[in-house]
């Protein structure tokens, strides 16, 4: 990261390097074209333990009747979101950075009894001959501060790695280095289904970690049949109207980046759900 909080060329750079590394992953799923690998927890101290869990996840798809260009347009309309994205509860853009980058807000909802998350988040783009990126990471303005109904949950690095594998295919990558907070989280065991969980509670050894496997990919199925829908729905809805690749019909407000600092994870409480999840379990 350069002197200024907007993300420079290193930052995109290692994005594409995660997201095609293989070292230090496991792999979790491989079914049907999509694959979904675990970082691998590093050892660390009994005190370490204790600490906040981060979570690191990749999804791979591979698609085969939608070009690069059009899964780019996708993740980046706001108005269609709505129309593909299962877990959103409240999406809004609230200003331009540059002409690449802008600051938002998301929130979504979470299984049962885990209170909705959100993110404040500032958000990068960039275009090569290769691929196309999007990054995300939690960022601080004294506007937008937590709210009581909600968890902030903190981006570190979050985004999409598309690359053309054909004029009407590609593969589609979303890795999510994030820390959800909340104590239930280090209340839970792992659970060893994971993916394969399909009850309403999730599993009760793990909500959280079987929420965080599960709903990744649910989402990527989601924005593939999106990414079918989208050019029809495009030719009906303002279909000249791409302000993330013509930035002069970008109509909100510009803001000074230095408005915005890093959202680090310790600053924020661990709101305890551990007293939700014992209600749940006892049918509460």
């Amino acid at each position: 990261m350069s002197a200024t909080i907007l993300p420079d060329d290193a930052v995109f750079s290692q994005f594409r390097n995660l997201c095609s590394s293989a070292d230090n992953w496991y792999n979790k799923y491989d079914k049907n074209g999509m694959q979904v690998w675990v970082e691998v927890a590093p050892v660390v101290s009994d005190a370490q333990k204790n600490a906040a869990k981060i979570h690191m996840i990749k999804c791979r798809m591979t698609i085969k009747d939608v070009s690069a260009a059009t899964m780019y347009d996708v993740i980046h309309d706001g108005v269609y979101r709505s129309n593909w994205d299962p877990t959103m509860v409240e999406s809004f853009d609230v200003a331009r950075l540059s002409a690449n980058a802008d600051f938002g807000y998301y929130a979504w909802a979470c299984p049962r009894p885990m209170k909705r998350r959100d993110v404040v988040t500032l958000r990068a783009w960039q275009v090569t001959d290769d691929d196309y990126v999007i990054v995300n990471f939690s960022v601080k303005h004294s506007k937008y501060p937590p709210r009581n109904d909600r968890v902030r949950a903190i981006s570190i690095m979050t985004g999409y790695l598309i690359k053309a594998t054909g004029p009407n295919s590609c593969t589609f990558t979303y890795l999510s280095k994030a820390d959800p907070k909340g104590k239930t989280l280090n209340k839970m065991t792992t659970c060893r289904h994971c993916v394969k969980c399909t009850s309403k509670m999730g599993c009760q050894q793990s909500i959280a970690k079987s929420w965080l496997l599960r709903t990744p990919p649910q989402v990527m199925k989601c924005v593939h049949k999106a990414g079918k829908n989208y050019p029809q729905w495009k030719r009906e809805n303002s279909p000249d109207q791409k302000p993330w690749l013509f930035p002069e019909q970008n109509t909100l407000p510009m803001m000074d980046p230095a408005e915005l600092s890093l959202q680090r994870a310790d600053s924020l409480e661990n709101v305890d759900e551990s007293s939700l999840v014992d209600a749940a379990e006892n049918g509460d």
